[in-house]
């Protein structure tokens, strides 16, 4: 192997695509660097301001939609697709539909997967360095990204053939659904590329339809600022009145779009070990979780993605939960005892969630 004809290029890429299912993941696919069409969209996505206070997705320019000029050299991009869905969760729609449930994002219950996918991407990396490594004319380059840098994933990842677009943005696989991450390693290898994904969504508006914010303000456009995942991870300040009481009790993330796809009857759980569910965050009550203490915020979510909102924001999507709650007296109770504190940021949400209840 010299890496220097097509026939080498090819088996390098089956193996690279067999080493990453050895390592867990769920589906590799390459593509290369041209995202013109995908750089045209997200211009007009962000002239729009529909990332809202998201400010990195506008300031690193073109480098999110060339890669070349974030990763100099870069001629490929190997995708990887890791499934997270875990085994044995309680059924979203029965957690919320009940008023005294936190809703948290299927994909927050277990380990933070920026640090799963980055370990697991470095491996993939580290092998293929290793068995390339004796070409002296064939220096690997390649740097790993998993949703922490400017990088059009799903863009990326449907040119690789991991699946479509779907209607509400998110990558759909038709055999897997959208229950999965994507990871990306950046290439100077001139591997062979797999054919784009084809659409399969149809007529189909079930994920548009059912959006409780209507964030997904046209097929295939999502006005961040108004969606429920922005709005209770993203949003560093208060969360706007008017979408208050249509949060519901989702205080993490929200996965309605994804619970309606037709195409997730296909989804598998996971077979990742980190991805399983922690502290019991698929079945927990508001008003347990208002309850903890900062050590006690720290201790339970040290290594899972929620962490990174911090305990005051936490509180702040609890607090609307509870305002959106049955007026029991343990709700009532629970509100009232945050209701001097120190943070105003909390106050606010907390005096809202008792104005709910009729109490102000």
């Amino acid at each position: 192997m010299n890496l220097n004809t097509l026939n080498d290029l090819t088996q390098l890429a089956a193996d690279i695509k067999r080493w990453g299912r050895e390592l867990g993941f769920a589906e590799i696919g390459i593509s290369d660097t041209n995202l013109s069409s995908a750089e045209v969209e997200h211009q007009a996505w962000i002239k729009k301001g529909f990332h809202g206070d998201m400010d990195y997705m506008a300031k690193h320019g073109v480098k999110r939609t060339r890669p070349a000029d974030l990763v100099p050299n870069t001629v490929r991009v190997i995708s990887a697709r890791l499934d997270y869905l875990p085994p044995k969760a309680k059924d979203s729609w029965n957690v919320i539909r009940n008023t005294e449930q936190a809703f948290i994002s299927r994909y927050a219950l277990g380990r933070d997967y920026h640090k799963v996918m980055r370990n697991k991407l470095q491996k993939l990396c580290d092998k293929i360095s290793a068995e390339i490594a004796s070409f002296a004319d064939n220096l690997f380059e390649s740097r790993v990204f998993t949703d922490s840098a400017p990088v059009l994933e799903v863009a990326l990842a449907e040119k690789a053939g991991l699946g479509w677009r779907g209607k509400h943005t998110l990558l759909l696989n038709k055999e897997h659904g959208s229950w999965f991450f994507l990871g990306e390693i950046y290439t100077n290898l001139p591997l062979p590329i797999d054919d784009k994904g084809s659409n399969h969504c149809g007529t189909c508006s079930a994920c548009i339809d059912v959006c409780p914010t209507r964030a997904i303000t046209a097929p295939y456009e999502l006005d961040a600022r108004r969606c429920i995942s922005y709005l209770t991870i993203e949003l560093k300040t208060s969360i706007p009145v008017e979408f208050r009481p249509l949060i519901g009790n989702r205080v993490y993330g929200c996965d309605d779009c994804q619970l309606v796809c037709p195409w997730n009857k296909f989804a598998e759980v996971t077979q990742e070990p980190d991805f399983n569910i922690r502290n019991g965050l698929d079945d927990i009550s508001l008003v347990e979780c208002f309850a903890w203490s900062k050590a006690e915020f720290t201790q339970k979510m040290a290594g899972s993605a929620i962490y990174r909102i911090g305990y005051t924001r936490w509180l702040r999507n609890i607090a609307v939960g509870l305002g959106n709650a049955l007026s029991t007296p343990e709700v009532i109770n629970a509100l009232k005892m945050r209701e001097s504190d120190s943070s105003e940021l909390l106050r606010e949400h907390v005096n809202w969630a008792l104005q709910q209840h009729q109490l102000i």
